[in-house]
């Protein structure tokens, strides 16, 4: 079986045991479970999941079933912070399908029951997303890994959930603050997806299987240019990507007003008539296609979109030379999984 689906098979077990316990607490609360089931399970790369388990095998430790599942918490973690996300941009779907605050709206409205479909979304989403945050500490701790072990891994998991909350507080105060500079930008990117999606997951799996502190250094100079061309790559996905991957409305990213690496710049090479036009398009939820297509044609025009690939390029080249400097250090199999990883999350091709 596959590590993927291993990792869905923990996650699904673990909510069914979950769902038993709400369900027990009223039967209305039927709707709730499913919600999450169906959002945790319902698509996702599984990429913290990979890189934490990855981890661990490279620094010696063994497979084991209590290892996956322990690993799969980091989907739970995932989850909530889509919830939230999705919830703080307004944004209508997730994976194609809609976002947990539209789903509750939409049960709202066909129920017909009293008050605002919107306000009582935005509270399911808000209660889920905190169900699925405490779920993810449930998971990590109870998936059958030693004490000591799951013990030792503490600091980074807590440490990862910090580092997230602090990058997304970020990303919403420079979108209200108009901040457009790289320095903010890069930030955001690291501290909101670089060390959440990839370093901070290698580390969580080098302090389950007791690493020493030369390969704690190794992943990190793997993670951190990775996890930053992860985010960028994500970044151009946002603005040109294609809905049917990206499973959200084309040009959604400027809809949101998210000051991206992209973005920033662009506003610093582009003229004053072009920044007005960037000013006034970026953040504007009712932007057509057509303002879609003109801020697109700044990005390009600009040379932002070249250069943010250019960047891409370099970082996947820095995380590259990281993974042949470890090979004294890591176990071979590992590596040869992170290289893999390495394009698919670059390239995006899942």
């Amino acid at each position: 079986m596959e590590l993927n689906e291993r990792v869905d098979a923990a996650l699904a077990a673990f909510l069914d045991r979950q769902a038993a316990v709400i369900c027990g607490i009223d039967e209305r609360l039927g709707v709730y479970a499913d919600a999450v089931r169906d959002f945790v399970l319902g698509g996702g790369k599984r990429l913290r999941p990979a890189f934490a388990y990855w981890g661990a095998r490279g620094a010696g430790l063994e497979d084991s079933d209590e290892l996956v599942a322990c690993v799969s918490s980091l989907e739970l973690l995932q989850a909530s912070a889509l919830m939230h996300d999705d919830l703080i941009d307004g944004s209508d779907t997730r994976r194609g399908a809609p976002s947990v605050h539209r789903r509750f709206a939409a049960l709202h409205e066909r129920e017909g029951w009293s008050g605002r479909p919107q306000e009582f979304g935005s509270a399911a989403a808000i209660l889920l997303g905190d169900l699925c945050l405490a779920w993810s500490d449930e998971l990590f701790c109870s998936a059958g890994m030693p004490f000591a072990k799951v013990a030792a891994a503490r600091g980074d998991f807590d440490l990862m959930r910090t580092e997230v909350s602090a990058g997304q507080y970020l990303d919403v105060l420079s979108e209200v603050r108009r901040d457009v500079s790289e320095a903010t930008a890069a930030k955001v990117a690291r501290y909101k997806s670089a060390k959440y999606t990839i370093e901070r997951p290698l580390l969580i799996g080098a302090s389950l299987a007791g690493a020493p502190e030369r390969v704690r250094a190794r992943y990190s100079a793997i993670g951190l240019p990775l996890g930053e061309a992860f985010q960028l790559r994500d970044d151009v996905l946002g603005v040109f990507g294609d809905p049917a991957q990206t499973g959200k409305p084309a040009g959604d990213d400027l809809r949101e007003g998210k000051h991206t690496f992209l973005v920033a710049r662009a506003w610093a090479a582009a003229d004053e008539s072009r920044r007005e036009v960037l000013d006034a398009g970026l953040g504007d939820p009712g932007l057509d296609a057509e303002g879609v297509a003109r801020l697109r044609a700044i990005l390009m025009d600009t040379g932002a979109l070249a250069d943010t690939e250019h960047r891409i390029e370099a970082l996947a080249a820095e995380a590259e030379a990281a993974l042949e400097d470890s090979r004294a250090d890591v176990d071979p199999a590992a590596l040869e999984v992170f290289a893999g990883l390495l394009v698919k999350a670059v390239k995006r091709d899942f």
